[in-house]
């Protein structure tokens, strides 16, 4: 259990909640660029739902968000839900387009479906005798779980609680309900943070022998809410609002006013959701779980989020509200006896607690999945034994359970091969390629806690949200570590290897966005305990302060001290299945940039089919040949570079050799030497003089060399094609060593080797030309030596402007294109990608650029470059092959721009041909980086 928060704590928390509040309280302080606006159909901005009808259709997701679509869709369908409206995203628009003023119709709309659903409930909003209470969320077009404000149980006031007493008869739900409404509302709209009332809550309870909320009676609930209102005059000035109207309209204005909140804005921007979506805000009758034993609030999904099984899977409270079950207030019971039974809890099941209701939602949670073709999330409320459906959306999933839902569903005959194929967000993919701790590996388990989110994942303790990402900064790895997530915490657990709480549930805030973010995550290990003060974790006898090592397993929920020996996945079942209908749709091949022999077998084991980019450079930084390159530099003439190159040629022609032999036939390509030169030589005074002494050499002679090949520039310096014209030894050697590798391989596998030779920097044909000319000739030369021709090509990459303008004259002699897109990124932009980080993230914050360029290809600039060099080349040479061979072969929407302009193939890191592979089959049936992961 984590220990009581210190008061000083108490003050820190007051002076952060002034500094950013939430909700409209505070919305004059938060960021409001507005969204553009566009004018609802013919001025209509509310859609009712309820009794059986709904004014919104099926395909409205944009207008009414998700949550409303889905209310409207669950009303038409004649499901339980209670009678609501939506207030369209349109008015969102119109809110930040006009300065946050509403649409002159609204006000009246408003009121209108306000009379209907109390027609619908036998209620009057605002009524002395029997009140409608209403909640107000959010609801943007794609699921934002936690991250913008929500009101309950709103028209309540000194009157209508007393009638809400009178009219259920439980005067201690009333006031309960009424303490959570002036909480969540002083919260969310009067910007008055939940630590003012919570601390007033622990001093009654302390003061009166109480542990849980539970142990509270009517008298003690009518007391607090007369302390929570004289706090709320206290901190805002002014008395808590008894106005139903006024306090309607001051939450819908604080729902529109978290679209702009700083954990929203971080939310979207790691998520790809455009701002200019904006959110609805559902207005819906309460119904509710706190009314005793027969009463009960929970989240269920159609099947299990992390691993994909065909159960319903979920958590519930009796006697709660719907925040109650995400907040780790109280433990979460489990829905399903067998899920009671494997988790050993003491705890009745809802289908033995609630058998009715129960039985109503599992008939309800098969045929929504039917209707949806996909697993859904669903939020429900049962009220005195009647089940209620509060919401259903596609529910968030790891990765490892979203291949086998898409899997199974078209295997049932739900969804197509192909609609599975677009199910999976490729970038997602990553989640199955995380290390799992390895099964023999020596574990000193501290805690056990919930399994939230699958993986392992290991780093140094923090235990806060901004020392998790001011360690990430500085290139540590970390684990945060936490009593229980909010959503402000969103920029640390995206900071985190891992995320571990001592509070919560499977559908916390902590374990939903986990396992969104594909991260591990192990929620309420209560046997923690978690001091913030004194920066320290204590579990099973053991004290861990914040540095040390800790190691999660999201997988089986254990808690582990140390650093723990990790396995890397198989890729297999699911998986397997699904990449086989991918391959079958797409239309691009897919390559691996691979420089080692163990990088080209990781490439064979995901699926690459050949290597796009072999940069020969890479092998001359091991011990046994960095000192013949060394030699060859600082050699004074061309004999005696021919002579270092000599010792060179047979390693460089085994390594060579080793590849072909691995890729079986496969295409491989590979790049001559690019880098400057300075880079293979040593720079301080004390390197200098020990690679002098290791090669028996002047330490001056070197010390004068590295000057005279230092530039100021080296990006656009003596590199790349310019080498091989100053010394084209270096280019003929090269050459050799893949010639006589390739007679080699194909006489030892029997399997013709067809290299790909690439010469770097490219700026003219003439170039080209001249170092093609000494490939040919080196052709020739081993062709007559080893009595053994080799079939290959020589072509350039594309990564200069002027090259990609040029390329018609290139393509005459060049045979192929390999647009190396990262330098191209560089010198379009004329920015350094190792310097960039300083001003890039403020590029994109500004919306000055949608995405790093380094990461996802600048469809309008660098793009541009290369769909001119893709049209002309292949004017002059119609089968001339193209393809990328930057980071940006391995990015979902990069691989989609390829596949638009006819590119043959991309080319990426062993570890993201998965990706890849399923982005290009997303491509080709027209759907590109789609997710419900």
């Amino acid at each position: 259990m984590a220990k009581s928060r210190p008061k000083n704590s108490r003050q820190a928390v007051k002076k952060s909640r002034r500094a950013t509040p939430r909700g409209a309280g505070a919305a004059s302080r938060a960021q409001t660029r507005p969204a553009k606006s566009t004018a609802g159909k013919k001025g209509k901005w509310v859609y009712a739902f309820g009794g059986g009808k709904a004014a919104g259709r099926p395909g409205m997701r944009n207008l009414l968000g998700g949550k409303g679509a889905g209310l409207a869709e669950m009303a038409q369908l004649g499901l339980p839900v209670p009678p609501g409206f939506t207030i369209t995203t349109e008015v969102c628009a119109h809110f930040y387009g006009h300065g946050k003023a509403y649409p002159k119709e609204l006000k009246a709309q408003v009121e209108t479906a306000l009379a209907e659903i109390g027609r619908i409930t036998g209620k009057k909003f605002g009524d002395g005798q029997n009140p409608l209470l209403v909640s107000v969320r959010s609801g943007a077009r794609a699921s934002m779980p936690g991250m913008m404000d929500t009101v309950l149980n709103l028209g309540l006031n000194d009157v209508t609680v007393a009638a809400l007493a009178a009219k259920s008869g439980d005067p201690r739900f009333a006031y309960d309900s009424y303490r959570r409404f002036i909480t969540m509302y002083s919260d969310v709209v009067l910007g008055i943070g939940h630590h003012h009332f919570e601390e007033i809550l622990d001093e009654h309870k302390d003061r009166n022998g109480y542990t849980l909320d539970t142990d509270l009676d009517a008298a003690d609930w009518e007391q607090l809410v007369a302390r929570y209102k004289a706090r709320v005059e206290e901190e805002g000035g002014k008395p808590f609002p008894q106005d139903p109207h006024a306090q309607l309209w001051g939450a819908v204005g604080a729902v529109f006013s978290s679209w702009m909140n700083q954990r929203a804005i971080t939310y979207r921007r790691l998520n790809a959701i455009p701002e200019s979506w904006g959110t609805a805000v559902n207005v819906q009758a309460m119904v509710f779980g706190n009314m005793g034993e027969t009463s009960a609030t929970g989240v269920a999904f159609t099947r299990n989020p992390s691993t994909g099984e065909k159960k319903l899977y979920g958590e519930f409270l009796i006697n709660a509200q719907g925040e109650d079950v995400v907040a780790g207030i109280r433990t979460p019971q489990e829905i399903t006896e067998e899920a009671r039974k494997e988790a050993g809890s003491k705890k009745p099941s809802m289908e033995a607690a609630l058998p009715l209701a129960f039985a109503e939602l599992k008939r309800i949670h098969v045929a929504l999945e039917k209707h949806y073709r996909d697993m859904q999330d669903l939020e429900f409320t049962v009220e005195q034994g009647k089940l209620w459906m509060l919401q259903t959306r596609n529910g968030k999933r790891t990765a490892k359970a979203a291949l086998r839902i898409a899997v199974e569903l078209a295997q049932e005959k739900l969804i197509s091969r192909e609609e599975a194929v677009t199910r999976i967000d490729p970038g997602a993919l990553d989640q199955l390629l995380h290390p799992t701790i390895d099964p023999d590996a020596e574990r000193k388990v501290i805690g056990t806690g919930l399994p939230a989110s699958p993986g392992a994942a290991c780093g140094e303790i923090v235990f806060s949200s901004e020392d998790a990402e001011l360690l990430k900064s500085q290139g540590h790895k970390v684990i945060l570590v936490r009593v229980e997530t909010s959503p402000e915490d969103i920029h640390g657990m995206h900071a985190a290897e891992g995320i571990l709480t001592t509070r919560g549930g499977m559908t916390s805030h902590a374990a939903v966005v986990a396992r969104g973010m594909g991260k591990p995550c192990v929620t309420g290990a209560g046997a923690l305990r978690v001091d913030y003060r004194a920066q320290t974790m204590t579990a099973g006898g053991t004290t861990l302060k914040k540095g040390d090592t800790l190691t999660i397993d999201g997988s089986s929920g254990q808690v582990l001290a140390g650093k723990v020996a990790m396995r890397q996945p198989e890729l297999a079942g699911e998986f397997g299945t699904l990449m086989k209908w991918a391959d079958a749709v797409r239309k691009l091949k897919v390559r691996a940039n691979a420089d080692t022999p163990a990088d080209a077998r990781a490439a064979i084991k995901f699926g690459a089919e050949g290597i796009g980019l072999c940069r020969t450079e890479h092998m001359f930084f091991e011990e046994d040949r960095i000192r013949a390159v060394r030699e060859m530099i600082l050699a004074e003439d061309e004999k005696a570079r021919r002579a270092a190159l000599a010792k060179l040629l047979p390693m460089q022609r085994a390594d060579f050799v080793e590849l072909f032999k691995i890729m079986g036939g496969l295409p491989v390509t590979i790049r001559l030497l690019d880098p400057p030169l300075h880079e293979f030589l040593p720079h301080t005074e004390e390197e200098i003089a020990e690679v002098a002494q290791a090669m028996g050499a002047d330490p001056k002679k070197l010390a004068d060399r590295a000057r005279e090949l230092h530039e100021f520039n080296p990006m656009l310096g003596f590199r790349g094609c310019r080498l091989a014209i100053a010394y084209p030894e270096i280019a003929e050697m090269q050459a050799r060593a893949i010639f006589e590798a390739a007679v080699e391989a194909g006489r030892a596998t029997g399997t013709r080797v067809a290299p790909e030779i690439m010469v770097p920097l490219i700026a003219s044909k003439a170039e080209f030309d001249l170092v093609k000319e000494r490939i040919d000739a080196m052709a020739e030369t081993v062709a007559a030596e080893t009595k053994s021709s080799v079939k290959y090509q020589v072509g350039t990459m594309i990564e200069l402007p002027r090259a990609a303008l040029k390329a018609g004259e290139i393509a005459a002699t060049a045979e192929f294109f390999s647009f190396g897109t990262n330098d191209l990124t560089q010198t379009a932009f004329g920015i350094s990608r190792d310097d960039a980080a300083s001003f890039l993230g403020i590029y994109t914050s500004k919306g000055i650029l949608p995405a790093d360029p380094f990461v996802s290809i600048d469809r309008e600039g660098v793009g541009e470059l290369v769909r001119i060099a893709a049209e002309r080349g292949r004017k002059v040479r119609p089968k001339l092959k193209l393809g990328i061979c930057g980071e940006h072969g391995g990015d979902p929407a990069s691989v989609t721009f390829c596949h638009e302009i006819g590119l043959d193939y991309v080319s990426c890191s062993p570890f993201r041909v998965p990706i890849a592979r399923l982005a290009a089959a997303q491509a080709a049936v027209g759907k590109s980086a789609s997710s419900t992961v």
